[in-house]
């Protein structure tokens, strides 16, 4: 299953901007490092939560050290798409088409290469202006550099085309000429009492005229086996945490749009849910906390390392993590939750 990848010099960022959220009053001076480094190590995303449960080094690797890991062109294809979908809401109802989805892969894809431009060391080749010349100049370099360039702009064209089928199979799961979101790419933050600040980027919410909350997460892989459903709606049953925490309003559904297998997965929450959701978080912040405090990051080998970027560095393949960053964390200040308002197996759609 391909996960978007969010692009930085490492892991996503435990934090918002410096700035502050949209919407803030007033300028806020500029962030230090040392408080940007304290407030990352205050908060918790579901990605990083799921790192820990994982592998504790890996979490170590992304949010202390924020080590840089290679772009994949599965994660990238995701960031793409993400990219695509988010811009298709910026187009009235009626024009959402799955032509106007295909016409924005492109100019996304230029868009996501500007922002971050290792992202084009996948087709190092292609999309270079000097590409004729090259191919003109009679030599053996020139040939083999412009049949290098051929390679690289069809994997790119193949790459993009695949970009487009998973965004047409989403207009096989949701109409969005139906569909206004409240929120685009939301970014969600909740304080937990004596725990860690909750944070994380939603998608998309939807909500009804009297306010009840759809909270969806689009997937570029394929949907998971019954087996492992529980695993992948912690991502959302955290969104939906951290959004009871900070408006006081559960959730109604929470939905994953799996657009490599064209299913979807749907369960409705009630406070129970959340509340053991919450038990599992403050479970593994403690356990966080503690490996924050003793320095032991232990790598737990399995599967995924085959996938790591990290295995020069773990002990369980021979390797030495670099030293430990000395982060200052402050204390969690004291947090007025608002109050709570006021179930369902999942349900597999497709």
């Amino acid at each position: 299953m391909s996960v978007p990848l969010h692009l930085e010099p490492a892991a996503p960022p435990e934090g918002p901007p410096a700035a502050g959220p949209a919407g803030a009053a007033g300028a806020q001076a500029p962030e230090t490092d040392e408080e940007r480094a304290a407030r990352r190590a205050r908060g918790l995303s579901p990605s990083r939560a799921a790192d820990f449960a994982r592998c504790p080094l890996l979490y170590r690797f992304r949010v202390l050290d924020r080590l840089p890991e290679a772009p994949t062109e599965a994660a990238v294809r995701g960031t793409l798409v993400h990219a695509v979908l988010d811009r298709l809401f910026d187009l009235p109802a009626p024009q959402r088409t799955v032509e106007a989805a295909r016409a924005l892969v492109a100019p996304e894809w230029r868009a996501l290469r500007e922002r971050e431009p290792r992202v084009a060391a996948l087709f190092p080749a292609a999309d270079t202006d000097d590409g004729p010349e090259r191919a003109d100049a009679a030599s053996d370099e020139a040939a083999d550099e412009a049949a290098d360039e051929a390679a690289d702009e069809a994997g790119l064209q193949r790459w993009l085309a695949s970009a487009g089928r998973l965004l047409e199979r989403w207009f096989d799961l949701e109409d969005p000429t139906r569909l206004e979101p409240s929120g685009r790419e939301l970014w969600v933050e909740a304080p937990l009492e004596d725990g860690p600040v909750l944070r994380g980027i939603v998608d998309r919410v939807d909500e009804t005229a009297g306010g009840d909350l759809r909270v969806v997460d689009y997937k570029t892989g394929r949907a998971p086996s019954e087996a492992f459903e529980s695993a992948a709606l912690f991502q959302l049953r955290f969104y939906a945490l951290a959004l009871w925490r900070s408006r006081g309003v559960v959730p109604r559904v929470l939905q994953l749009v799996y657009l490599g297998s064209g299913e979807v997965l749907r369960v409705s929450p009630d406070e129970d849910d959340l509340r053991a959701t919450e038990r599992k978080v403050r479970a593994l912040w403690e356990a966080i906390e503690q490996a924050r405090r003793d320095g032991d990051w232990r790598p737990n080998p399995g599967r995924a390392c085959r996938w790591c970027d990290h295995k020069a560095r773990c002990p369980a393949f021979g390797g030495t993590p670099p030293p430990l960053p000395l982060l200052p964390v402050p204390p969690v200040p004291p947090v007025t939750a608002a109050a709570p308002s006021g179930p369902g197996a999942p349900e597999r759609v497709g």
